[in-house]
């Protein structure tokens, strides 16, 4: 791998501990995978930032990089354990608090914007098409690569901080068009709408075709709300990176469209939906996995106006976007439902798991981690019907 004079200094120590370190890993990564050079990133996003899935051990490394390391490129945040100003009102303890904030304020250190969303496109960091970025949430990684046309690997939390205090990133994988080709055409043959819907055409692509990158047709329409459930869907069940769908993916009309072709129907979407719905009593109820955006929070609003809730519910958005929803009043209305709005973190990465014994929502990979890491059992609906189930 060919790096140039002021990679090799970075690599040599030259701007400090943290860069260092931070080129070690990239080159690392890129002597592994093959890549010629190095490239510059215009954006990153860093996972791994909720304490409970990075202990002690995760925040001394932090505490170190941010000794003298400082971001050379925008970089934002992913959710962390809990609200960072309400944390109480969500029932965290106080010592997940404290050691909580110890890692926003690692990361705040260096630079980096603690905006704590996994949808970093609601709030400012959206780059251009074909522009290298390093993003290490699956679903924005999705995103990114199908939607907006951008260019990046699924990062670890270490690498995309690595990218982030050096502004480069190894080239291998999707940063290159040979890897960015589809494998295989999946033709969907029922109509597909609302969130928890494409939340389940996710699942049945990811479950049927692992993660190979698909050319999706069939899909006429889909909103930015719906967009961002299947990227975090077939993310979750298939760890696919990309995918185009024709006429919504940017390079749709160019690609190569694969001859060999799978289908999808209604049978296999119902297939879904009832695997992730089980009969059991409801008792929290969670929107916003990925993170609401201010149409969904206007639309919840609209749904709860002047209505009481009877069961737990936390409707999950990027701060940014509540102060949006602050100046609108909607915030007021969902707040006097007895609802609550959560900033900074999400059902998925709070520290939640014995609290609850089933939740409701129109996340598919809600459900996933739902059951997998908090040991719930769930109900995939709609945005409507899991309002009607708060309110029961």
């Amino acid at each position: 791998m060919q790096i140039n004079s002021e990679e090799k200094d970075m690599l040599n120590g030259k701007f400090g501990k943290a860069i260092k370190k931070s080129m070690e890993i990239i080159t690392t990564l890129g002597e592994i995978y093959g890549a010629k050079r190095l490239v510059k990133v215009s954006s990153v996003q860093v996972a791994g930032v909720s304490y409970e899935n990075l202990g002690e051990a995760g925040l001394e490394f932090l505490d170190e990089m941010a000794a003298d390391g400082r971001v050379r490129v925008l970089t934002t945040l992913n959710p962390a354990g809990m609200d960072l100003e309400n944390w109480k009102y969500l029932g965290i303890d106080s010592e997940f608090a404290k050691n909580q904030i110890r890692v926003i304020e690692a990361f705040e250190k260096m630079g980096i914007i603690s905006t704590c969303t996994c949808t970093p496109y609601f709030i400012g960091n959206i780059p251009r098409f074909g522009e290298h970025i390093a993003w290490s949430e699956s679903s924005a990684v999705c995103y990114a690569n199908s939607i907006l046309g951008a260019r990046t690997n699924r990062e670890g939390g270490p690498s995309a901080l690595a990218a982030a205090l050096t502004g480069k990133t190894a080239e291998y994988g999707l940063h290159l068009d040979k890897h960015r080709i589809p494998e295989l055409t999946v033709v969907v043959e029922t109509k597909i709408s609302k969130t928890y819907e494409f939340g389940a055409l996710g699942k049945s692509i990811g479950d049927e075709v692992g993660g190979k990158i698909v050319y999706i047709k069939g899909i006429d329409d889909a909103s930015i709300e719906e967009l961002k459930s299947f990227c975090a869907s077939i993310a979750t069940y298939g760890g696919t990176p990309m995918f185009y769908m024709e006429g919504i993916s940017p390079e749709s009309k160019i690609i190569k469209i694969p001859k060999e072709k799978i289908k999808i129907t209604k049978e296999n979407i119902e297939k879904s939906i009832n695997e992730l719905n089980d009969e059991s009593e409801v008792d929290f109820i969670s929107i916003g996995c990925p993170h609401c955006s201010i149409k969904e929070i206007a639309k919840i609003a609209d749904l709860l106006k002047g209505k009481k809730v009877n069961k737990e519910l936390w409707i999950t958005v990027a701060r940014p976007i509540k102060e949006i929803a602050d100046r609108m009043g909607y915030s007021k209305i969902i707040k006097s439902s007895g609802a609550k709005l959560a900033c900074d973190t999400c059902c998925v990465v709070a520290p939640i798991k014995g609290r609850f014994k089933t939740l409701c929502t129109d996340s598919a990979k809600g459900c996933y981690y739902a059951r997998g890491k908090n040991k719930f059992n769930t109900r995939l609906n709609s945005i409507e019907k899991c309002i009607e189930e708060a309110l029961n």
